[in-house]
Order: C-alpha cells, then sequence, then structure tokens
C-alpha cells in the first residue's frame, strides 16, 4: 500500500511539473533563431503574437528583434515578455526595462531585462546597476546592439567549433 501511495505522490508531483511549465515553452521549447532552450530562459523569453494568427518564441529580446525584422510585413499583436523574478509573461510595452548592468545578458553584451513593477527593477539596479527603461528603449538598444552581439555570437560558435575534438559532430 506505501508503495501504491508513493508511486501515486510521484506520479501527481510528475503532472505538477507538467502543468507548471507555461503553455507558451510547451508551444515553443526552444527558439526559432537560436535555439537555446526557452524554459532555462524563462526569464528572459519573449513571445510574440502577430495578428494574422503566427506566434513566435525567443530566448531573449536579441533574437525577438531579429524575428520583428525579418518579418516587417507582419504585425505584432501582443509581445511579452518573461518578467526577470517570477518568469511569467508580463506585457513587454507595460514592463519596466532595465537596460546594462553587471548581470550578463541573453545573446547580448547589454542585458535587457524585464520586470512586472517598478520596484522590483530599482532593487534590481540597486544589486546589480543598469538603467531604468521603457519598452521602446529596450528594443531599440536590442537593434542597435544586434552588429556587435551577433558579431560575438558567430565568434563564440567558431571557437567552441575549433575546440571540438576531431570525430566528434
Amino acid at each position: 500500500m506505501k508503495k501504491i501511495i508513493l508511486i501515486s505522490m510521484f506520479v501527481l508531483s510528475l503532472a505538477g511539473i507538467v502543468f507548471a511549465v507555461d503553455s507558451d515553452i510547451v508551444t515553443h521549447p526552444s527558439c526559432t533563431c537560436c535555439g537555446m532552450d526557452r524554459e532555462k530562459h524563462a526569464h528572459s523569453r519573449v513571445l510574440i503574437e502577430y495578428d494574422d494568427g503566427t506566434s513566435f518564441g525567443a530566448c531573449s529580446l536579441h533574437c525577438a528583434a531579429v524575428d520583428l525584422a525579418n518579418h516587417i510585413d507582419k504585425s505584432p499583436k501582443t509581445i511579452g515578455v518573461g518578467d526577470y523574478n517570477s518568469k511569467k509573461l508580463i506585457d513587454a510595452e507595460k514592463a519596466y526595462w532595465v537596460l546594462g548592468g553587471k548581470k550578463p545578458g541573453v545573446m547580448t553584451v547589454n542585458a535587457k531585462w524585464a520586470f512586472e513593477n517598478k520596484y522590483a527593477a530599482e532593487i534590481f539596479i540597486k544589486e546589480n546597476g543598469g538603467v531604468l527603461a521603457s519598452f521602446d528603449d529596450a528594443i531599440k538598444a536590442a537593434y542597435e546592439d544586434m552588429y556587435k552581439d551577433t558579431k560575438q555570437i558567430r565568434e563564440r560558435r567558431k571557437m567552441k567549433r575549433t575546440l571540438k575534438p576531431k570525430g566528434e559532430s
């Protein structure tokens, strides 16, 4: 009887883990742009829902900016971003953004973090540096950083390829 109870508890806990994962992560488990795991980057992920019914899941604002630039004829209906602390999706345009600081960004040298409330953003700034910004400031910074970030990503990936032992794919 104890075994049945333990097994039941284990199965129910696994079910809870599955339901705890946000539906956008289930729909878009990895970033279409770079392949990074969106669940691991839930604190920086972006979900763009276009007015034609399609959606794009990114690991970061950098990759979201790439998709927005590549799909210039599609209009975003909503843009959600992971709250840095809670990891839940929030409205990117209503979020309090922090640009820069000492915490390394996702896919960028110049970090861009979103917070649901201003107080949390201000605490982050006190602990890590950076400046408070709007979504327009953050997306503009993503576009301005694109060349530098893309160049660094290419160099990092090239170095990883050259460090792999021969015969390993």
